[in-house]
């Protein structure tokens, strides 16, 4: 989070497919507000984002990059593509955006409208400057950009998946009988910043056992004992871009339901790696997870997902903005080379033992590869 981490080659071909996008939808100036597609557009990388950031991009020319003056001197050092333009604190970011649209008649704006950047005041202020008939919604412009990878965004993956495994050899070594929830936790941390972590969009998620199906919640001040379990769920971050990776780890002992469901969530976790493959939809890849999940006796299970697209995720998420691409029985993604995903294996609540096991894979040109490898278990300590 203090340098752009992208080469001049890598931001004209980003910017030059958003105009491509803007053209075949007829905009004439786009205003990106997620976090996301300004990063992906310009490289800035901080925590200045919880403001308004609004990335002007007309159909050619020069871009604009509109956010609170006080972040001149950040804008200078990481952005090299785009024009800086502060407003005060005693202005809203819209006023000053209709500003810089003002001398530009007649012009159909695009907006990300379900963006958590474009507030609702902001959204009705500028849709009122702009005139109801001059906008379009393009929430979905850029996040179908992103979801390829790049060879320069593969190499982050990478580097962000070498982090999470840092993280999670380190929280393993950590647990232990009477271990402070909070220690456990500062260790995977430190693992992972040591290893080229910059702060993630967020977790890591690390809780006990009891605790598992609080989904988003983390550590406490307990202490972990003999016969539980402690849930493991983190991602490495490297210039904004996510590796995640879960496990479920046991202290002293497996109970054999468990170690059996272990057997079938890493059956059906390798049943949907298989299942990346090019041309084929995401609905294919949740049947392929789903079909070992009937063949083990439970066809009344169902998981809302197996998985799901990531790479640039900006706080609070690691998911890429305010809204999951999963792996679901219902959606027709098509799935290209690539792609990074998040691929999840997960089984609790069954009635008939708990385990899960996540991954972030990327399909290659040789098919799906795992980033994260740390060792799937079943791991007793």
């Amino acid at each position: 989070m203090f340098r752009n981490p992208f080469s001049d080659g890598e931001l004209a071909r980003r910017v030059a497919a958003v105009r491509e996008a803007m053209a075949v939808r007829g905009i004439d100036v786009a205003v990106l507000s997620a976090p996301e597609s300004v990063f992906y557009l310009t490289g800035l990388d901080h925590w200045g984002y919880f403001a308004p950031h609004h990335l002007i991009v007309p159909a050619a020319g020069e871009m604009v990059l509109v956010t609170r003056a006080m972040e001149r001197v950040t804008v200078a050092t990481q952005v090299r593509n785009a024009r800086f333009s502060g407003h005060s604190d005693s202005v809203t970011a819209a006023s000053h955006i209709a500003r810089e649209l003002r001398p530009r008649p007649r012009t159909r704006v695009g907006l990300e409208a379900q963006s958590s950047g474009l507030t609702f005041a902001g959204g009705q202020e500028l849709a009122l400057a702009l005139g109801a008939d001059h906008w379009a919604d393009i929430s979905d412009l850029t996040a179908g950009l992103r979801q390829v990878k790049s060879a320069e965004e593969q190499a982050l993956m990478r580097a962000a998946a070498l982090a999470s495994d840092a993280g999670t050899l380190a929280a393993v070594a950590a647990i232990g009988d009477g271990a402070r929830e909070a220690e456990v936790a500062a260790e995977c941390t430190a693992a992972m910043i040591r290893a080229g972590s910059n702060p993630p969009g967020f977790g890591p998620f690390i809780r006990p056992g009891e605790r598992i199906a609080e989904e988003h919640t983390t550590w406490g001040d307990g202490r972990y004992r003999a016969g539980g379990r402690v849930m493991l769920e983190l991602a490495g971050c490297v210039s904004r871009y996510h590796a995640p990776m879960g496990r479920l780890i046991h202290l002293g002992h497996i109970r054999d339901e468990d170690a059996a469901m272990a057997e079938v969530a890493k059956r059906a976790f390798d049943a949907a790696l298989a299942g990346l493959r090019p041309g084929r939809r995401a609905r294919e890849v949740y049947a392929d997870w789903q079909a070992v999940v009937d063949v083990a006796g439970m066809p009344h299970y169902r998981r809302h997902h197996c998985g799901y697209l990531v790479g640039i995720g900006v706080p609070p998420s690691w998911t890429g903005g305010n809204t999951v691409t999963g792996l679901r029985h219902d959606s027709d993604l098509e799935i290209r080379e690539g792609m990074c995903f998040h691929l999840l294996s997960w089984f609790t609540e069954t009635g008939r033992g708990d385990f899960f096991v996540s991954n972030t894979a990327l399909l290659g040109p040789g098919g799906p590869e795992l980033l994260t490898r740390a060792p799937m278990g079943p791991t007793v300590v």
